[in-house]
């Protein structure tokens, strides 16, 4: 339900609405968004306003008005930010916006027309606003809280004078999602990935005409600012349910044209135990991290699951992890964490083979997904530690469930996995339950998923038990590209593809380490060892400490 602070937000709206009355010349609406989630009764931080004066000039004014900042967003708009409630105590504030743009036409109708959805190309008058959101901020059972539709229906105490040319009152009322004209999308293309957001935040349904505009121009979206998806990829990711929005990405035409390295996935087969394809598994995974999270963090989701005692131990654990520092449930299904689920296994589209017995394999997948990753995420504009963690969710997802596989668990296999991957860790062991169950489907899980909750429990065991100093920082295994000099000082250089994944070794002086690093079970690919430089696929590197010299 919507919540408002009377002596905060309705005050600083009470002051702009003031403003306005004592300068008549300048009127002001509410629009968009703000007056949307108003309507639906639901919080709202943001808020949107037009004005027929000078928005920059305006902005400033308010500014100073109410005590807030001013940021200039763009050549037309402006943002003014107010911290609202007890400013001597910090966790009880809260930032609110208001962003002030200049009308778009030469009427305030004209300027609705101009939007992006009919929900969203609703006006009313600033001066209004304060009396209704007076209503709303009474005690529950004393106010008349108004439906959505308005109109009749509404008070005179609490109605609100709609400007609606475009019947967006009804399609909210209706839960309809409906563009304002045909070339919405053509305007602005990143409009589609927001008709995804929208629909699954505010359970609208998209009306059939607006779903024939999204199939056609779908492919108009890598026209937009690559930083602008990014946000919006992310907005779509964070909420759970986000396998549901990425099916619906699919089904618009949407998700190969952000990932088009997921389009020989489609329908591309995998041996068994694998329930689903290539594709379909990847999407999966993103919904069975979210199952995962919650099993691991309250239990709560499906319970049938054998060895309770195991997830209850590493629930223990992990809310330890969590006092120390070096884990948070909340970062387990950040959206930086699905898009890496999304991505684990995008190695597979460019290491399918079969023999003539039809066997499927997906020989090195993982290495070769390294190379995939990044360059998806540099083309998303990701951050660093994004792309890392992506980097290394790709080359170690299948590391934790195969540790168990020929027997114990050795010490030794614990401190190397954790000395190459620090408390990300955590994360990518627990990535790999998601994957065991994206694996499977809705087939029963067996004596494997009993094992893989095993070794789990264990690493979580030994990590979170270990004094601190002895934890090693993430920082030992190192994605660089061929010719670049990834590999610093101490650390020698796995080539293979187009990427070298380094790992820290002490050996002596001109010994070839190719053997010691395939004896500990890393990612050997047919290439070279170098410890400074990278090195071209057809040569032998000895490591040589003094000189820094390499010979073939």
């Amino acid at each position: 339900m919507w919540d408002v602070d009377a002596s905060g937000t309705i005050n600083n709206i009470g002051q702009m609405a003031q403003y306005f009355n004592e300068h008549p010349r300048q009127q002001a609406y509410l629009v968009g968004g703000s007056l949307r989630n108003i309507l639906l009764g639901e919080e709202c931080v943001d808020w949107d306003i037009v004005t027929t004066g000078d928005a920059h000039k305006l902005a400033r004014q308010l500014a100073d008005r109410l005590g807030g900042s001013y940021v200039r967003m763009h050549e037309k708009a402006s943002r003014v930010v107010v911290l609202v409630g007890n400013p001597a105590s910090f966790p009880n504030t809260k930032e609110i916006c208001f962003d002030v743009s200049p009308l778009n036409g030469k009427t305030i109708e004209d300027d609705l027309r101009q939007r992006d959805f009919t929900i969203n190309a609703l006006a009313t008058p600033l001066s209004e606003v304060v009396s209704y959101l007076d209503t709303l901020s009474l005690p529950a059972d004393t106010r008349s809280l108004p439906s959505v539709a308005l109109g009749p229906e509404a008070t005179e105490g609490n109605a609100l004078h709609l400007i609606d040319p475009l019947n967006g009152l009804t399609d909210l009322a209706s839960r309809r999602l409906k563009a304002v004209n045909e070339n919405v999308f053509r305007r602005d293309p990143l409009r589609m990935l927001r008709a995804i957001r929208l629909m699954m935040r505010y359970q609208l349904q998209i009306d059939p005409w607006t779903e024939s505009l999204l199939v056609r121009d779908a492919a108009l979206l890598p026209q937009v600012a690559a930083e602008r998806v990014h946000d919006e990829l992310y907005a779509i990711l964070g909420p759970d349910g986000a396998t549901i929005r990425l099916r619906y990405l699919d089904e618009y035409g949407l998700f190969t044209v952000i990932f088009p390295e997921f389009a020989p996935a489609r329908g591309m087969h995998q041996p068994g135990p694998h329930y689903w394809d290539v594709l379909e598994h990847s999407i999966e995974s993103v919904g069975a991290l979210e199952r995962v999270a919650k099993l691991v963090q309250d239990g709560s989701g499906e319970t049938n699951f054998e060895q309770e005692g195991d997830l209850a131990e590493i629930r223990v654990l992990l809310r330890e992890a969590q006092e120390q520092g070096i884990f948070s449930f909340a970062a387990l299904t950040a959206p930086r964490m699905k898009i890496a689920a999304l991505l684990h296994d995008i190695g597979k589209t460019v290491t399918f083979s079969s023999n003539e017995k039809g066997e499927i394999h997906f020989y090195n997948h993982p290495h070769a997904g390294v190379p995939l990753v990044e360059r998806i995420m540099k083309r998303l504009c990701a951050s660093t530690q994004d792309r890392r963690l992506a980097q290394l969710t790709a080359a170690h997802h299948m590391r934790p469930g195969q540790l168990g596989q020929d027997g114990p668990v050795t010490p030794r296999a614990i401190r190397r996995y954790f000395v190459d991957l620090g408390p990300t860790g955590i994360y990518i062991a627990l990535f790999s339950l998601a994957d065991h169950l994206a694996t499977f489907g809705p087939q029963p899980t067996n004596k494997s998923w009993q094992r893989h909750l095993g070794v789990v429990r264990l690493l979580l065991t030994r990590y979170t038990n270990a004094p601190p100093q002895v934890r090693t920082r993430p920082n030992s295994w190192t994605i660089a590209r061929p010719g670049s000099r990834g590999a610093s000082r101490g650390h020698h250089s796995l080539e293979g593809g187009s990427h070298l994944v380094c790992r820290r070794t002490s050996p002596r002086v001109g010994a070839d380490i190719r053997p010691s690093l395939a004896n500990q079970g890393d990612y050997v690919s047919p290439g070279i060892i170098n410890s400074k430089r990278c090195a071209t696929p057809s040569q032998t590197y000895i490591y040589r400490e003094k000189s820094g010299k390499q010979k073939n």
